[in-house]
């Protein structure tokens, strides 16, 4: 008998082909559609993700632009707050881009709200100005060494940096884009062009921190990581109350 490579078992995965990680995009609300998109161009199987269970199985999680105060008020009937703290503690990646990192951040003022603190970093909503005041500008970017085009619209301003995050952006010497271990942010909008390089880093260089997130997904969940969330999302923790 001739040995060959194991047959796939039928209706399962190829044994010889490296399974592609899913991604979730935050979908309550906002140009969620656009971040799909753009990671379906980056090659991985993308979720949409609307609750709790939306989270299962998947390594990293997108949150769009839109209206932060109108995703935190969707997301508490199912209490996905909480959901995405947990997430995070048990080692999923996350990539806010605009009310997404404004969701992520540590203290948000213009006005104060509430967050979910994951990024230490304090930002000023709509300090850009209004809807027509948004503008398009060229960018550095350190991480790859060239350019990318940045679409500010009523976007946030990062007023304060952590000691923990890093600058990979600026623009007038503040920070646009900003890394935090597993915690990718933007204060502009990287789906509005057709440059998908800050979407493939996230993939493969963000995400690759957080191969631990299968730890949660399969019900390992340690009782640091419970215990993580919970001070994450304890209100005397968190600024913009």
């Amino acid at each position: 008998m001739v040995m060959g490579k194991p047959a796939s078992v039928p209706g399962g995965p190829d044994p010889g082909a490296e399974r592609r990680p899913t991604v979730g995009v935050l979908a309550l609300q906002g140009d969620y559609a656009l971040h799909r998109c753009a990671l379906e161009r980056v090659g991985v199987e993308v979720r949409e993700v609307r609750d709790p269970a939306g989270l299962e199985g998947i390594r990293g999680l997108v949150l769009p632009g839109g209206e932060s105060t109108a995703m935190l008020r969707l997301m508490e009937p199912t209490r996905l707050d909480e959901a995405i703290a947990g997430f995070h503690a048990a080692g999923g990646a996350l990539f806010g881009t605009c009310a997404g990192l404004i969701l992520l951040a540590a203290r948000v003022e213009n006005p104060p709200q509430r967050s979910l603190g994951l990024l230490d970093v304090d930002v000023a909503r709509n300090a850009y100005g209004r809807q027509v005041d948004s503008f398009e500008t060229d960018l550095s970017w350190s991480e790859d060494g060239g350019g990318i085009r940045g679409v500010f619209i009523r976007a946030p301003r990062i007023r304060r940096l952590g000691p923990g995050v890093r600058s990979l952006s600026s623009l007038d010497g503040e920070p646009v884009l900003v890394r935090e271990g597993r915690v990718l942010a933007a204060t502009f909008h990287p789906e509005l062009t057709d440059d998908t390089r800050l979407h493939r880093y996230f993939v493969e260089q963000v995400m690759g921190e957080g191969k631990q997130a299968s730890r949660l997904r399969s019900g390992e969940e340690t009782q640091g990581g419970r215990e993580a969330a919970a001070a994450t999302l304890d209100p005397s923790r968190r600024g913009g109350e």
